[in-house]
C-alpha cells in the first residue's frame, strides 16, 4: 500500500516512542560506561602510555590541525545551532522547573540550564566518539587489521568476522552513521537556509523560518557537491584546509561573542557552570526517570523531558560514533592512548563549554534583562544565532549585522561540508574494508549522493523530526556494538601487557600476532 510521506513520519514517530520507552534506561547506562572506560583506561599506567601505532610512532598531523578536524567532524556544525538555543532552551524548561524547584525565565533557572546544556555536549558525547575511536585505531595500527568497524571485535568474535557477523556489524555502523550524519545536516541544512535568508537570499524558508522544499534541495546540491569533491582530496588535503579553515573563522566569531557580548555573564556560566556539572555527573549519568503512565503527571513529565533530551542525545552521539570514531581513528595514529582521551574527549568538551557560555550566555543575558523582548526566544532554532547577532549589530551598522551573518553562513558552510565529505570518506571506507585507495573514488560519489537523498527525503517527508525517530531507531543496534568494542579493547589491552611481561611483541602489521588475542 502505498503511503504518503507524513504517515512515513507518523510511523517513524511511533517506533520512536516505543524506543524510548523501552530502551531509555539502557541508553543512559551504556553511555555512562563510555565515560568510566575512556577515564579508565587514560589512567591505567601500562594502557596509557601504549601508542595507537608503532612503538615511538609520531602523529602525521599538528594538534592544531588535529583539533581542527576532530572538532569540526564531531561537533562544530551542531554549536552553530545548539551553542545559542540549548541553554535557552533549558532556561525556559527543564526537570527543575517540572519539579518546581526553579522558575522558567528566572535568575534562578540560569546555572540548571547549563548543567543540562553541559552535560548534552560534554565528557559523556565524547566518550562516544573516544570509545569507537580508540578501538579502530587500537586494532588497525597495532594488529595491522584493514580501519573498519568489525576489525574491533576481534577478540571476542575472532575469524568469523570474516563471514556473515563481519557483514552484519559493518551494516549497522553504516546505517546509524548515514542516520547520525543526517540529524546534524538535517539541522545544518535548515539554519544554512535561515542564513542564506538573512543575507537577502529569498524564496528557500517559508514565513516560520523553515525551509521550503527548494531551499533544501539548494543547500544539498551545493553542500554534499562540494563535500564530495573534497572527500575525493582525501583527509590530508580538503578535509584538512577546511578544518583549519572553520576552525579560524570559529574563533573569530567566538571572540566576537566573549569581547562584545555578554563577558561577565559567560566567565560565570563556564567557571560555575562546570563546578555545578562536574558535582551532578554521576547522579545525571545513572538517574532514569520512570513514567507510571499516567499523562500529564510528574513522573511522566518528567520521563517525557528526559526521552526529549539526553535519551535523544545519546542516541545521536551513539549514530555519530562509527563516523567519528573511524575518522578520529583515521586522524590519530602515533597518538598514546591517554593522549588520544585527553584530546578527543576532554579538551573537545571544554571547547564546547565555552560556546556554550558565551554564545548562550549572551543570548540568556540579553533576554533576562529584558532587552531582546523576546527576539530571541521567538526565532527558529537555527535562526536565534542570526537574530541575536542582528540585534547587537543592527543599531550599530546594518552592514556590520549583514557581515557577519555572510561569516556565520561561510563558517556553517565549511562545518557542514568537513562533516558531510568526512562522513561519506568513513563510510566509503567502511564498505571498502578499510582501502582509501583511487579505486574508491566511483564509491565516494555514491555515497556522496546517496547521503543528499536520504537527508532530503527525510527533511521534505516529516523535517527534522523525522530525521531525529530514525536516528534514535538505528542507534539502538550499534550502542550494543560499541558495548562489545569497550570489552575488546580493555580484553586486548590486558593481554598485550601479558605478552609485554612476557618479553613478546604486542604490535604487527604482518599478522605475527593473532588479532583473535
Amino acid at each position: 500500500m502505498y503511503r504518503r510521506p507524513t504517515e512515513a513520519g507518523t510511523i517513524l514517530g511511533e517506533w520512536n516512542t516505543a524506543i524510548l520507552g523501552q530502551f531509555a534506561a539502557w541508553y543512559i547506562w551504556v553511555v555512562a560506561a563510555f565515560v568510566l572506560v575512556c577515564i579508565g583506561l587514560a589512567i591505567w599506567p601500562s594502557a596509557g602510555r601504549l601508542n595507537l601505532g608503532a612503538d615511538g610512532e609520531r602523529p602525521e598531523f599538528s594538534n592544531f590541525s588535529w583539533f581542527s578536524m576532530m572538532f569540526g567532524a564531531g561537533i562544530g556544525v551542531g554549536m552553530l545551532t545548539w551553542a545559542v538555543a540549548e541553554p535557552v532552551a533549558h532556561f525556559q524548561n527543564n526537570l527543575s522547573v517540572i519539579q518546581g524547584i526553579t522558575d522558567p525565565l528566572d535568575q534562578n533557572n540560569v546555572r540548571t540550564a547549563y548543567v543540562w546544556s553541559y552535560l548534552h555536549w560534554g565528557f559523556s558525547a565524547w566518550a562516544c566518539y573516544a570509545i569507537a575511536g580508540l578501538a579502530l585505531a587500537f586494532f588497525s595500527y597495532r594488529r595491522g587489521l584493514p580501519l573498519t568497524i568489525r576489525s574491533s571485535l576481534t577478540p571476542i568474535f575472532g575469524k568469523s568476522l570474516s563471514g556473515p557477523i563481519g557483514h552484519i556489524i559493518d551494516i549497522v555502523a553504516v546505517v546509524a552513521t548515514i542516520l547520525g550524519v543526517a540529524q546534524t545536516l538535517g539541522f545544518g541544512v535548515e539554519q544554512f537556509v535561515a542564513g542564506l535568508t538573512r543575507i537577502g537570499i529569498g524564496g528557500l524558508a517559508l514565513e516560520d523560518g523553515s525551509a521550503t522544499t527548494l531551499g533544501i534541495v539548494v543547500a544539498l546540491l551545493f553542500i554534499m557537491g562540494a563535500s564530495t569533491l573534497s572527500a575525493m582530496s582525501g583527509v590530508g588535503k580538503g578535509i584538512k584546509w577546511l578544518s583549519n579553515i572553520n576552525m579560524v573563522l570559529s574563533i573569530v566569531l567566538l571572540g566576537f561573542f566573549i569581547l562584545f557580548g555578554a563577558t561577565w555573564f559567560g566567565f560565570s556560566a563556564f567557571f560555575v557552570g562546570i563546578w555545578d556539572y562536574i558535582l551532578q555527573l554521576p547522579y545525571l549519568s545513572f538517574n532514569v526517570f520512570r513514567s507510571h503512565g499516567v499523562e500529564g503527571s510528574e513522573a511522566f513529565l518528567l520521563a517525557q523531558w528526559q526521552g526529549w533530551w539526553p535519551v535523544f542525545y545519546w542516541a545521536w552521539w551513539i549514530a555519530f560514533a562509527p563516523f567519528v570514531g573511524l575518522f578520529l581513528a583515521r586522524i590519530s595514529r602515533g597518538r598514546t592512548i591517554r593522549e588520544f582521551v585527553l584530546g578527543a574527549m576532554i579538551v573537545p568538551a571544554l571547547m564546547c563549554f565555552v560556546w556554550l557560555a558565551w554564545a548562550g550566555g549572551t543570548a540568556i543575558d540579553l533576554e533576562l534583562n529584558g532587552d531582546a523582548n523576546g527576539v530571541v526566544l521567538n526565532a527558529a532554532n537555527g535562526d536565534k544565532i542570526f537574530a541575536m547577532t542582528e540585534y547587537m549589530l543592527a543599531p550599530i551598522s546594518q552592514f556590520l549585522a549583514w557581515l557577519m551573518a555572510v561569516l556565520i553562513v561561510v563558517l556553517l558552510m565549511t562545518f557542514l561540508v568537513t562533516s558531510a565529505d568526512s562522513a561519506v570518506l568513513i563510510v566509503n571506507t567502511i564498505n571498502a574494508a578499510g582501502d582509501e585507495g583511487p579505486k574508491a573514488r566511483p564509491h565516494i560519489l555514491f555515497w556522496g549522493s546517496a547521503l543528499a537523498l536520504v537527508v532530503g527525503g527525510l527533511l521534505i517527508s516529516g523535517g527534522t523530526g523525522a530525521i531525529q525517530t530514525a536516528m534514535v531507531i538505528g542507534a539502538l543496534p550499534f550502542s550494543i556494538v560499541m558495548a562489545l568494542m569497550c570489552i575488546a579493547l580493555i580484553k586486548a589491552i590486558f593481554n598485550d601487557g601479558r605478552r609485554a611481561a612476557a618479553g613478546v611483541q604486542s604490535v604487527t602489521t604482518s599478522g605475527s600476532v593473532s588479532p583473535a588475542e
